[in-house]
C-alpha cells in the first residue's frame, strides 16, 4: 500500500510543480495592454488592447477581473483566464461563477487581496475554481488567503495555493458544501497574527467538506487542514510535513465530525509547534457528534531520526470512532482519549 500511494502522488505533485514552474515564467498582467515585439524594420500594426478575462457565454473580454464578475452578476457564467500573472482580485456577491484557467497552472493571481482578505472573496450562490494559482497573498491581520469563502458552495480543482498566509479560509454556512480535488497547498499558515493561527485550509461551520487527491506540504504554522464542518471526507491525499516549520496537526476536526478519513499518506517532520498528534477530533469542544467517524487505510510515519513519539488519532469527543487498519510507524500510538 505504501508503494501504491507514493506512486499515486508522484504524478500529482510533478504535474503541479511543472505547471506552476511554467506560470512563474509568464508575463505580469496588471490591466495594461500587451503589445507584441516585431522584427526590426517591420511596420508596427496599431496596438490592440488585450483583455485577459473572457466570459465564455458571451465571448466578451475584460481587462479587470471585477468587471468580468460584475458582467455575470446574479446569473451563471464562466470566466476564462489567459496564461498570465495578475496583480488583481475580485469580489463575488451574487450568482454562480466558474473561474477557469485556459491552461491549468498558467494563470497566477499574485500579491493582491480584495477587502484586505483574499484574491477571490466569494459570497454568491456558488463558485468553481479550476486550474488557477494563488501566490504571495498577505494582509494586515495575517489571514491573507487565495480564497475567502463567506457563503455558498465552492468547488476547487487542479489549483495551487502557495506562499501565502492561508490557502482557503471560509466563514460559516451550514447549508452549503466545499469540495477540493487534485490541488496543492505549499508553504502556508502562520501563528504570527494577533487573532490566532492561520492554516493551509480552514473551513468554518459548513455542511460538508470533501478533500480528495490533493497535496499539503511544507506548512509554515497552524494546521494543514482545520475544519468545523459537520461532515467530512478526506480521501487519497498526502500530508508531507517533512519541510514544515512550526506546524501543528495534519487534520484538526475542531468540533468533531462524521464521515471518512481514508487512504491518506502522512509524514511528520522535525520542526513542530505541536507534535502530539496527527489527527485531532473535537479538540475545541464537541459541536457535532463523531460517532462512526471512519479512519482507516492510511499510512502515517515520521521523517528519519525523530526521537519523540506521537498519537495518530487524539480524541476529545468521547464518541465511538471507527478506527480500522492503518499502517503506523514505530513510535506512533494508534489512539488516545484526551
Amino acid at each position: 500500500m505504501v508503494a501504491r500511494m507514493t506512486d499515486a502522488f508522484r504524478p500529482l505533485r510533478a504535474a503541479a510543480l511543472l505547471a506552476c514552474a511554467l506560470a512563474a515564467t509568464l508575463p505580469a498582467m496588471t490591466g495594461a495592454a500587451q503589445t507584441p515585439t516585431l522584427p526590426q524594420g517591420q511596420a508596427q500594426a496599431p496596438a490592440q488592447p488585450t483583455a485577459p478575462y473572457t466570459v465564455v457565454e458571451t465571448g466578451r473580454s475584460y481587462a479587470r477581473l471585477q468587471d468580468a464578475v460584475n458582467a455575470i452578476g446574479d446569473g451563471a457564467g464562466t470566466i476564462r483566464f489567459a496564461s498570465l500573472r495578475y496583480a488583481d482580485c475580485a469580489i463575488q456577491d451574487y450568482g454562480d461563477i466558474t473561474y477557469q484557467a485556459a491552461k491549468p497552472g498558467e494563470a497566477v493571481l499574485e500579491g493582491i487581496a480584495c477587502e484586505n482578505k483574499a484574491a477571490l472573496v466569494l459570497r454568491g450562490r456558488s463558485a468553481r475554481v479550476d486550474g488557477l494559482v494563488f501566490a504571495n497573498i498577505r494582509v494586515a491581520d495575517k489571514t491573507g488567503a487565495g480564497i475567502r469563502l463567506e457563503r455558498g458552495n465552492l468547488a476547487v480543482s487542479q489549483s495551487w495555493f502557495r506562499d501565502s498566509e492561508q490557502g482557503i479560509l471560509s466563514a460559516n454556512d451550514a447549508a452549503s458544501a466545499i469540495t477540493i480535488d487534485r490541488s496543492t497547498f505549499t508553504r502556508l499558515g502562520t501563528c504570527e497574527g494577533a487573532g490566532g493561527c492561520a492554516h493551509s485550509v480552514y473551513v468554518g461551520d459548513y455542511g460538508s467538506l470533501t478533500v480528495t487527491r490533493s497535496r499539503f506540504e511544507a506548512g509554515r504554522g497552524g494546521h494543514y487542514l482545520k475544519s468545523r464542518a459537520r461532515q467530512i471526507a478526506v480521501l487519497d491525499n498526502s500530508f508531507d510535513d517533512s519541510a514544515g516549520k512550526a506546524t501543528n496537526y495534519m487534520i484538526d476536526l475542531s468540533g468533531g465530525a462524521i464521515g471518512r478519513i481514508v487512504g491518506n499518506w502522512f509524514v511528520q517532520g522535525r520542526d513542530k509547534e505541536n507534535h502530539s498528534a496527527f489527527i485531532a477530533v473535537a479538540a475545541e469542544g464537541r459541536a457535532y457528534p463523531s460517532d462512526g467517524l471512519v479512519i482507516e487505510g492510511n499510512d502515517a510515519r515520521f521523517v528519519p531520526d525523530i526521537e519523540w513519539g506521537s498519537v495518530f488519532v487524539a480524541d476529545w469527543s468521547g464518541d465511538r470512532l471507527a478506527i480500522g487498519q492503518n499502517a503506523l510507524a514505530q513510535g506512533l500510538t494508534r489512539f488516545e482519549k484526551r
